[in-house]
Formats: C-alpha cells, structure tokens, sequence
C-alpha cells in the first residue's frame, strides 16, 4: 500500500488526516511509487534539510537532447547545485541581493498591493464577486519580480505563462505533451532573459540583474550568462508561485476560519505572524527532495549514497510535537518554526521579499475590504508538489 496517492483528488483536497496518520505510524516511509523515501516529521525533516550528506543532486531531464534549455537552467541553479558550486553562487547572489532591493521595492510593493485590491474591490462592486487570484494574488508576485529585475512592462506579461509550463516539470508522473512544453517554454525564457543580461551589460541600471551582472567575488569572478539566466528564472519561479499559493491558500484558510480574519481586521499588529502562520497552516510547497551523498541516517531509516528521501514539507508543518493544536489556524502563533522557506544552507534567499508581498496583500484586503468572504467553492490544483488554487471567489 502507498503512503499515499499524490494523483487522488480526495487526498489532494486536504491531506493533513493521512500525514497525521503516517506521523503516527513512523517518521520516515518508503513511497514506491515516487521511487524514495519520504520524511513526515518536523524533526525528521528538519534534520534532512539540514544534513550535509544530504544534497540537491541534478539529475538531467532525458532525452537530455529534447531538454537542453530546462535542464540548462537547473544545472546552474543555486537551488540545485552544492559546495563548492553553491558556496560561490549563493555568495554572489546574496552579495547582490543585499544592495537594498527588499527596502527598495517595500513601499512600492504596498502601494501595488493597495490597487489591485482597490480592482478587487470594483470587480465585486459590479459583479457582487470576483476572483481574488487571478485580481489580486498572481499578478502582484509576478509585477514585484519584474520590477526586481528590471523586465519591461510591455513584456511582464510573457513571465506568468513561462513559469506556470516550467514548474509542472516538478511533478511526477507529467505527460509527454507538458514535458515538452515546459522545454519549449525554458527556450522561451532563457533566450529573452539572455537579450536583456545583454543590455544591463551595456546600460546598467538599479534592478538586481544590473547587480548580478557586476558583482565579483574577492578574486574578480562573476556570475556565467548562464548562471545568470538560471538565477534569473529561479527567482521568478520559486517567487512566484510560492507567493502566490501563500496567499490563495492563506486567505481560502482566514475565510474558513472566520474568527481569525477578523481578528486581523482587528489587530494590524498581527499581520508578521499572520504571514508565518498562513505559510506553516497550508504549505505552498508540499514536498523538497535530497540526495545522499554519502551513507545517513534520518530518524533511523538509512540511506546509501545515490538514494533519495524527501521532506513532506505540510506534514512538517503540522507536527504537534512541535506546534500547539497544529490543525488549530492561530494568527498570533508564536514561536512558529515552520520549515516553508527551506533550512540549512538552501534557505529561501528571497524569504524577505516574500514576506513583504504577503503582509502587503493581508494588510490591504483587511483595510479595504473588511468584510470580505467566500462567494463560492474555489478550484484546487490538481498538482501534489505545489499546491494551490486555480480560482478563489470572493465577494464584500
């Protein structure tokens, strides 16, 4: 018998009663039909995410011929890369994003997040309902990482559609046909992101590619164009969908949980460990996959060198040996270790902006909209690995 089944609409739906199961029955299990073993504890998790004999080992998409532009962008991903590779891409990466860029963007992030709930706002004006991802949460990441990197605002509307084809490339089981759009979609992206590495070189500016083209090491080495493109697309990505599916998500749960919506309506204080709990409460990111490197042990299941584990990111999320009445939604929640940004040395590097944009959002719908709720039963993803929404109707 399976673990579970990441292809069961049921357990889609709402797959916190099999973690707790399986939490009670052991804190690593064998999954045959993912091929690895899957960690479903917080300390468990933890200590993979952790554990240096435990690595992010690419393996190419095959035919490695029919997949030259995805697989371009991940084998020099900082995200799918380890020491010494990774040291010097995070230092690079880190050094330039430390240039101000989070500040830089926050006011700017909080007046957007302000107009788009102002066309929330109009939308259910005239239709007495409207689709809040679709209004508020997909196009605010998308504009935040394009400002970020200095995209043209007559082409931001190619990004959406590149990373949507891409990241289903992270589910198992995809179809031929998607496999391969996700290819064409990485051809797509990485030649657009190489013409415009081309003209921050030449005319630099104050968005973050200007900055990851000049920024060296101590002994004068820089990022590759490639490295480049790769960081690019991760950031976008990883940004985007993770915020998008935080907020989806998130407020599908405040909505649900009526006495905690108006309990940040009440209380703008809580809004930071609002974010956190919406994060810990219904994880964006369900499942994180390590390699061994070496022989390990993880809450006594042994791995040999190649084999793989992964951790359950929402089974994590909802250990009561280490949160409160985990199943409980609790705004004010604190301490709150969640593991929704990673841990260890592939720590979310953008785990800062995208705080900015999710209490951005949560502050603005609770101004502007006090009285909002649900104006019907939204569409979930049909995807495991991330999870999300496709549509979140609401109405004031």
């Amino acid at each position: 018998m399976l673990p579970f089944d990441p292809s069961d609409t049921a357990f889609i739906a709402d797959p916190y009663p099999r973690f707790a199961q399986l939490r009670a029955e052991g804190e690593v299990h064998w999954h045959p039909g993912l091929g690895l073993a899957v960690a479903v504890s917080h300390s468990a998790c933890s200590a993979l995410l952790r554990h240096r004999a435990l690595g992010r080992i690419w393996q190419d998409a095959c035919p490695v011929d029919d997949f030259a532009a995805f697989n371009l962008l991940h084998r020099n991903s900082l995200l799918e890369n380890e020491p010494p590779k990774h040291t010097r891409l995070r230092r690079l990466v880190a050094t330039a994003f430390a240039r101000g860029h989070t500040e830089r963007l926050r006011p700017w992030v909080n007046t957007l997040a302000d107009q788009l709930v102002d066309t929330l706002a109009a939308r259910i004006a005239v239709d007495e309902q409207a689709d809040l991802l679709k209004t508020v949460a997909e196009p605010l990441p998308v504009e935040v990482i394009a400002e970020l990197l200095g995209v043209p605002a007559q082409d931001r509307h190619l990004l959406l559609p590149w990373s949507h084809t891409i990241v289903k490339m992270y589910e198992y089981g995809l179809a031929p046909d998607k496999r391969l759009a996700a290819e064409a979609a990485s051809t797509e992206f990485v030649a657009y992101l190489r013409e415009l590495v081309e003209q921050r070189r030449a005319h630099p500016g104050e968005d973050l590619v200007s900055d990851l083209v000049s920024v060296a090491d101590a002994d004068g080495a820089r990022l590759t164009s490639d490295e480049l493109v790769a960081t690019a697309v991760l950031l976008l990505m990883a940004g985007h969908e993770a915020t998008v599916n935080v907020v989806g998500n998130g407020v599908l749960a405040l909505m649900r949980h009526r006495d905690q919506w108006d309990r940040l309506v009440a209380e703008p204080e809580l809004l930071p460990s609002a974010a956190e709990e919406l994060i810990r409460y219904d994880s964006p990111l369900q499942l994180f996959e390590r390699t061994a490197t070496a022989e390990v042990e993880i809450a006594g299941y042994r791995l040999r060198p190649g084999e793989k584990i992964a951790a359950l990111l929402g089974s994590a999320a909802r250990d009561p040996e280490v949160f409160t009445n985990p199943d409980q939604l609790d705004l004010g929640r604190s301490p709150n270790p969640h593991l929704g940004f990673g841990a260890g040395i592939h720590y979310c590097l953008g785990a800062p902006l995208a705080r900015v944009e999710v209490t951005a959002i949560l502050d603005a719908l609770r101004r502007r909209l006090p009285e909002l709720a649900l104006a019907g039963e939204p569409e979930r993803r049909s995807e495991f690995v991330i999870r999300g929404l496709h549509t979140l109707p609401v109405t004031a």
